[in-house]
């Protein structure tokens, strides 16, 4: 039953068919052929149950917080004082993408929203600065995943939500690591352009008073990133709360320090809004639904009696479903892989003995993975949809170097479990 189910999955996915709808189309088959009882008549119930959790209210809001912010033309100042502070190490301005996506991951907790908008912000220079665009491309692929790392996350909530985990400590524990693999990025960048100058493009300098200047277009970003997460751990907001505050606070940022937020923007943001926050909650609820059939014809029974009788230790386990979140990171979408695999192996894997916040650390770097690898790496296609001219071939060799950063930082997390769990464990 399970390669059945993996096969169809792969198959229907081909067809170019919505994963959401995919999910939900497994479910039924599974109900049908592999279960003694009529689960169809659940469907309605676990739909509900699925989609009725307060937590996830906090999806919506947080990337609406992000459509706010582009859309208010906050990324964009940004960006351009990041410019100031970062061009003077090798790779200029491929920095700035970096440290852009970094910030923008601290607000909007989307991977896609992320890459989307440091790539329609940074193309328009690559050219004019004649940068390399295998690797500024794939800086910017790469530093958009960062948006499902550093708090707050919105593939985080979804694990937590599935694995009935506490939140706050996720967010806590992709903190450090986000910052670290952002700083890893940079300085792989830095190397790579020392070693050939041509790639990161012609040099420039900008005078301390510049500089000290532009500081002001970063001041409401961090605050904002401040408040957002301050609020949850100071305990005056639950995560839900937190994006409401965040939202609020955007929206000031944007009119009094942005561009303002006319009619069509405001329009833009609650388009770009509903339509990202419809998706991610059919997948949630097509996904909870096959769970829900696998579970009653016996699958997660399956793969416990499979991955016992396989005679492997813990770490040999652990091995095993690294290789396959790797694998099927080519071919499944970030979020449906999650949904569809997490509430099966989280509990296997909490059976050994490991720590679920540090699984979900673990997890969402291995997710990143999937967003900048092909065949179906999301970023892949946001940041080659931002440009002119090329072919997707150069965004996928740009982006090889910083899939070798991620793979690092899975050793790292493996070798050194307190980069996930010491923050959780102070706060």
């Amino acid at each position: 039953m399970i390669w059945t189910i993996a096969a169809s999955l792969l198959g229907l996915m081909a067809l170019s068919i919505p994963v959401g709808i995919v999910l939900f189309i497994l479910g039924i088959g599974v109900g049908e052929f592999y279960s003694a009882f009529p689960l169809l008549r659940g469907l309605g119930q676990v739909v509900w149950s699925s989609s009725a959790s307060s937590t996830l209210i906090a999806i919506p809001l947080f990337v609406l917080l992000g459509e706010i912010l582009v859309r208010g033309g906050v990324a964009e100042r940004t960006y351009a004082a990041l410019d100031k502070w970062l061009s003077w190490l090798p790779g200029g301005l491929i920095h700035a993408n970096i440290a852009t996506a970094t910030m923008f991951s601290a607000t909007s907790g989307s991977s896609v929203a992320t890459a989307a908008t440091v790539a329609t912000v940074a193309m328009p220079q690559a050219e004019k600065l004649r940068y390399d665009p295998r690797l500024f491309s794939g800086a910017i692929a790469a530093g958009g995943t960062l948006g499902i790392l550093i708090p707050p996350s919105i593939n985080l909530i979804v694990y937590g939500f599935l694995t009935e985990t506490s939140i706050p400590k996720l967010f806590s524990a992709g903190l450090l690591p986000g910052f670290l693999m952002a700083l890893a990025f940079v300085v792989v960048t830095a190397v790579i352009c020392s070693i050939r100058p041509a790639l990161g493009g012609a040099s420039r300098s900008f005078g301390w008073g510049e500089r000290l200047r532009s500081l002001i277009q970063l001041v409401p970003i961090l605050i904002l990133f401040a408040v957002v997460i301050g609020s949850i751990y100071a305990g005056w907001a639950t995560p839900t709360e937190s994006a409401a505050i965040g939202v609020m606070m955007a929206v000031l940022i944007a009119v009094f320090l942005g561009d303002g937020l006319g009619r069509g923007a405001i329009a833009e943001a609650m388009h770009g809004t509903i339509r990202i926050s419809a998706m991610i909650m059919l997948v949630v609820a097509g996904a909870s639904f096959l769970n829900f059939a696998m579970t009653s014809a016996g699958l997660g029974r399956q793969l416990s009696q499979m991955i016992e009788g396989s005679g492997l230790s813990p770490f040999g386990t652990l091995m095993l479903v690294i290789l396959l979140y790797l694998v099927l990171g080519f071919f499944i979408e970030t979020l449906s892989l999650m949904v569809a695999t997490i509430p099966i192996v989280v509990p296997i894997m909490a059976g050994l003995g490991y720590d679920k916040i540090w699984l979900g650390v673990l997890m969402i770097v291995l997710i990143e993975m999937a967003l900048i690898t092909p065949p179906v790496g999301l970023n892949l296609f946001v940041v080659q949809g931002a440009r002119k001219s090329g072919s997707m071939n150069e965004v996928i060799v740009g982006a090889i170097p910083y899939v070798l950063v991620m793979i690092a930082m899975i050793a790292a997390l493996i070798a050194m479990p307190g980069l996930a769990l010491w923050l959780p464990s102070i706060l």
